[in-house]
């Protein structure tokens, strides 16, 4: 009897583990470099044989649920050699991915299939498919391929992918001599897009294209350390020179804004509308399920005073909620959850519908907001560049401001979403992953939904005496005419609560005999002379610095003037913000493969940025420095 029961209890204990290890359970763990240690975020995290997965965090962390002890955990990342690990009965796995340049300069995925890296001189955007005797190599590539590359849009019967991205062509500034061009003026940019659009490219192992560049938009994916105002003005101006890192003769001015930060509880109340693209190009998961996932994380950073309608639109436009407070969030997250993707796409009528409702429920000075979700994919109703451009203009005019977020690939319309943020007094951001997602709903809220100052314009004035030519690196479609500064029915940036603007310029000394560069010649005038003033030789400025800025509900601007100075500072004196923004730029220089890179080569953007991480606190400097290392090994450089 002793022995059947004792038989009995080791059946039921087996029976109850049997039952408790195909329960669902946890896994969590870090994931680092073998190299130094350092955490490595955007990690794929995946269940091997399934389409549960995750990605690790910006300190390299992960949690993962899994059924059984049979799952096995997949850890891949751009650069570095996969690991396989069986999972078990473990709740904790941490992992040390070791680089792997071998594979990297013998292969790489693209979209079009898998080739061979010397082969590859263009990106997923510029490639031509190749179809012959490729077809085991794309559905292996398919396979391995980060999640991301899933979206694009495929035949999985023909396994061909095709590409309709669009980019604007984008012709860097060149050099303008000091004595004949004086003046610079251009209006800030707060989007980021760029930056984390590229990212996505080089995360699959392909070059971007080229126009996806924007190299003030990759400077101003970070935040830095800028002091916060004290006066009336919204904002500090902050100036620092130094020796330019990729042309040793030459200086580089930093010019950085820095907006007053106002906390959470203290901002205005928000009318938001959330515009969300329902039609059939958002079904692929890192389009609508992934937006519905980002809105969710805003939801919870709503307050009861803020409130919320969702418009949708597809083969026509509706409203699926309408305005409701954000104490209701059940409410909210309910109505997002619903959404399902089909149809055509008529974004004009959306916006339309959706600037007609946050008027309806205008708040006098509080913030009201269009957030706009789409791959930008319109092709029904109103939908070429200069239409979108027409109806956004018009409708900047109500007071309610305008927030685009790009989302998928394959189809992506980098072009239009631009112009709207642009138009629409507006900011831009592409989203590619939930934690893209957090930093710019839940880390940059402030930043990216409540305006502090719009139509915000720079203009300075070099002093020939000390800057022979001079060139604005990037903002090449924030540009204005000299005449625009002064114009105060002329559009220009807007500044969010918290937001830095960090601009560079590019000076070739007076003093200097021999320029290497090319500096277009102006004619001598026939009429007139420039005559420079005796007393500049003598200022010691190098330049002198106007700001324009209105208050978000005003129509007359404000002009701050300051005049700078070369304190012939050494780089190595300069802040972490100066060298970190000029490895940035020095990067996007190197991916545009631009005629003004100088020197220019990955290790160096890798040093400077390592020596200027500073604290990191939420990781992002240390994911731009191991995305250089990916390129690095990409490019075999």
């Amino acid at each position: 009897m002793t022995k059947y029961i004792i038989t009995l209890i080791i059946v039921v204990f087996a029976f109850v583990n049997m039952i408790a290890l195909k329960q669902e359970r946890t896994i969590t763990g870090t994931v680092t470099s073998a190299d130094d240690n350092s955490p490595l975020p955007g990690v794929n995290v995946l269940v091997k044989g399934t389409k549960t997965g995750t990605i690790t965090d910006t300190h390299g962390a992960y949690s993962l649920k899994v059924s059984g002890d049979k799952a096995v955990l997949v850890f891949s990342y751009i650069g570095y050699t996969a690991q396989e690990i069986k999972a078990g009965t473990k709740i904790k796995i941490d992992v040390k991915l070791s680089p792997d340049v071998k594979s990297l300069q013998e292969v790489t995925v693209i979209g079009y299939g898998v080739q061979q890296k010397r082969d590859i001189t263009g990106s997923i955007a510029t490639a031509k498919p190749s179809r012959k005797n490729m077809q085991p190599q794309m559905d292996m590539a398919y396979e391995m391929a980060p999640a991301p590359f899933h979206s694009v849009p495929m035949d999985r019967e023909k396994k061909e992918v095709f590409n309709t991205e669009e980019y604007d062509a984008i012709r860097e500034n060149g050099f303008k001599e000091a004595t004949k061009n004086p003046l610079s003026t251009f209006s800030i940019d707060v989007d980021a897009a760029s930056y984390s659009n590229i990212r996505r490219f080089i995360s699959q192992g392909q070059m971007p294209p080229k126009d996806a560049v924007r190299i003030e938009e990759m400077v101003n994916y970070f935040n830095y350390n800028y002091p916060q105002p004290k006066g009336t003005d919204p904002f500090t101006v902050n100036t620092e020179i130094s020796e330019c890192p990729w042309n040793k003769e030459h200086r580089l001015v930093h010019i950085g804004l820095q907006g007053k930060r106002i906390p959470t509880e203290n901002l205005p109340a928000s009318n938001l509308v959330f515009l969300i693209d329902v039609s059939g190009s958002m079904s692929d998961p890192q389009k609508l399920p992934l937006l519905k996932s980002a809105f969710s994380m805003l939801v919870d950073e709503l307050r009861p005073q803020d409130k919320v309608a969702i418009v949708v639109y597809a083969g026509a436009a509706g409203m699926v909620l309408p305005s409701t407070s954000g104490a209701n969030k059940t409410k909210i997250r309910e109505a997002l959850q619903q959404l399902e993707a089909g149809g055509s796409t008529a974004g004009g009528e959306g916006i339309q519908l959706a600037y007609k409702i946050a008027k309806e429920n205008f708040v006098p000075e509080g913030n009201n907001r269009v957030i706009l979700a789409t791959d930008g994919d319109f092709n029904i109703g109103a939908s070429s560049n200069a239409e979108m451009e027409r109806l956004i203009e018009e409708k900047r005019e109500t007071g309610v401001f305008l927030t685009v977020l790009g989302f998928g690939m394959g189809n992506y319309k980098d072009s239009k979403m631009e112009i709207l943020a642009n138009k629409g007094n507006g900011n831009y951001a592409y989203i590619d992953t939930m934690m893209e997602a957090r930093k710019v709903l839940v880390n940059e809220f402030g930043g990216t939904l409540f305006t502090i100052a719009k139509d915000v314009k720079l203009q300075i004035e070099f002093n020939p005496t000390k800057v022979k030519a001079y060139r604005l690196i990037g903002y090449e479609n924030r540009v204005l005419q000299n005449e625009d500064f002064n114009n105060d029915k002329k559009d220009a940036g807007e500044l969010g609560s918290g937001h830095t603007v960090t601009a560079l310029y590019e000076i070739i000394p007076a003093s200097l005999k021999e320029v290497t560069q090319p500096v277009p010649a102006i004619d001598e005038l026939k009429y007139q002379k420039n005559k420079v003033d005796p007393a500049a030789y003598n200022s010691g400025e190098l330049m002198t610095l106007k700001l324009r800025y209105k208050q978000p509900d005003g129509q007359q601007s404000k002009l701050i003037s300051s005049a700078v100075k070369d304190e012939n500072t050494s780089i190595t004196r300069t802040s972490e913000n100066f060298r970190f923004s000029a490895a940035v730029a020095q990067f996007g220089m190197l991916l545009r493969n631009s005629e003004f890179k100088g020197t220019s080569n990955y290790a160096d953007v890798v040093a400077l940025a390592e020596g200027a991480k500073g604290t990191d606190k939420e990781g992002y400097r240390a994911e731009f420095i191991n995305m250089v290392r990916s390129c690095q090994w990409i490019a075999g450089k």
